[in-house]
């Protein structure tokens, strides 16, 4: 199966930044869209970013003007840099692919395992 792997969560205070990475490996055969969600305590995940194979971006308008989601397709990775940090951003952030593992086959979403940010003074 695709496996993701997180990292570059933490702890920052107010006004930090924190870069987030999601590398994608495993047998794939495409790549499509990927994004970043997130689940603070006692919320529903919700969709933080996106970007398509072609790089094109969505992103929460919570998250507009401070976040940046992008791609490095030889890399098989995504990232997110969240800039200007505050604390209701603090939740467990997952990233997302949507992929074939093979030519003939149906794309499948698949998940990471999900990073902590905590912003906090």
């Amino acid at each position: 199966q695709v496996q993701l792997v997180e990292s570059g969560g933490g702890l920052v205070q107010p006004g930090g930044s924190l870069r987030l990475s999601c590398a994608a490996s495993g047998r794939i055969f495409a790549l499509l869209d990927m994004g970043w969600y997130r689940q603070a305590p006692g919320k529903q995940r919700e969709l933080v970013a996106q970007i398509t194979s072609g790089g094109m971006t969505n992103y929460d308008d919570s998250v507009k003007v401070r976040f940046t989601i992008s791609r490095d397709n030889a890399k098989n990775t995504v990232y997110l840099q969240m800039n200007s940090l505050k604390p209701e951003d603090t939740a467990v952030y997952y990233c997302n692919v949507n992929a074939k593992r093979y030519a003939f086959a149906n794309e499948v979403r698949y998940w990471g395992q999900g990073t902590q940010v905590t912003v906090s003074s």
